[in-house]
């Protein structure tokens, strides 16, 4: 599918927009399940200031969209309306701060802020070693590993509002919960904030190596997978109701439920997005079918299918019927 090329009229609305527009990007590049259709446009903003300029210029029925890593993400085949904007280098920064604290923007991979920490002798944020994802998506959707999430290390954040007003967030702002925060969505979310506590590097380095090595032995890391597909129930595991349902291994055209990891989602190559989707839903119904339990995805869905296709909600209804 190929969008009108919008460019042009935007650049004219915003001529001393600095970061670089693309039109009909394709999204399959940056998506850790390498599926997906193209962004009308993809806008990767210089700095905040850049970022602010645009949303306050930008036409308030312009659809805007915001990606990450694409680690945690499914972009649908017929792509994204709009503008898609991925922060890039102008957010790249991480440095560790007095009082055991870290700074770093939102595009920063959620392992170079372990690391950074480790180096300056900083602990606490070594769980973010096995996060495979940016500090931007980390901060909204509470992310966690190994028993710590978000919410135990901020501080505060900084975000970017539809009208490019700047803003800084509080943890109590945040409004974390189990996998969520209650930022609103239009925020974008720029800059973070964490408190750590005094540790011995050679000890932080060894905790993250722990945490590496448990993801080598127990996740399909290499493979082309979005990370854990559904989030864990009250008082139960995601991964062990979909193995009782008997999903372990099910394919649906290219994709497949993990046979290491049963709560990962892999393209073993030539899967398409719908694909994907499918899979999901019908490990979805099956869990439903057999504990009675709905799963909720973690994994998140954005994007419209290609012309003729089901959207998520019929393949939802397809899958439950």
């Amino acid at each position: 599918m190929t969008f009108p090329d919008i460019t042009s009229d935007l650049k004219e609305k915003l001529p001393d927009l600095r970061g670089r527009m693309t039109a009909n990007a394709p999204l399959s590049a940056i998506t850790w399940f390498r599926v997906g259709g193209p962004a009308q446009v993809l806008y990767s903003p210089a700095d905040e200031a850049d970022l602010a300029y645009f949303l306050k210029g930008a036409p308030r029925d312009l659809p805007v969209t915001v990606v990450g890593l694409g680690s945690n993400l499914l972009v649908r085949d017929g792509g994204l309306p709009g503008v898609v904007i991925r922060l890039g280098r102008g957010f790249a920064s991480v440095s560790a701060e007095p009082g055991h604290r870290v700074r770093a923007g939102t595009s920063v991979p959620d392992v170079k802020v372990a690391r950074a920490a480790a180096e300056a002798g900083i602990a606490g944020l070594a769980f973010y070693r096995g996060i495979p994802g940016s500090i931007g998506g980390a901060l909204r959707m509470n992310a966690g590993a190994h028993r710590s999430e978000t919410k135990d290390v901020l501080i505060e954040a900084c975000a970017v509002d539809r009208e490019g007003n700047i803003h800084t967030l509080s943890l109590a702002d945040m409004g974390f919960s189990y996998r969520h925060s209650s930022v609103p969505q239009d925020f974008i979310l720029t800059q973070a904030l964490f408190q750590g506590k005094p540790g011995d590097p050679a000890d932080i380095l060894r905790e993250m190596e722990d945490v590496a090595d448990y993801r080598d032995k127990n996740q399909p890391i290499r493979e082309r997978t979005g990370g854990s597909t559904f989030k864990n129930p009250p008082d139960a595991s995601a991964w062990k109701l979909v193995d009782d349902a008997g999903c372990r291994g099910l394919r649906v055209g290219g994709a497949k439920v993990s046979d290491m990891h049963c709560n990962f989602l892999i393209n073993e190559g030539g899967a398409s997005a719908e694909d994907i989707e499918r899979l999901g839903e019908t490990v979805c119904a099956r869990v439903k079918a057999k504990s009675g339990v709905t799963l909720q995805w973690e994994i998140i869905r954005i994007g419209l299918p290609n012309p003729g296709r089901p959207t998520g909600e019929e393949l939802a209804e397809a899958a439950f019927s």
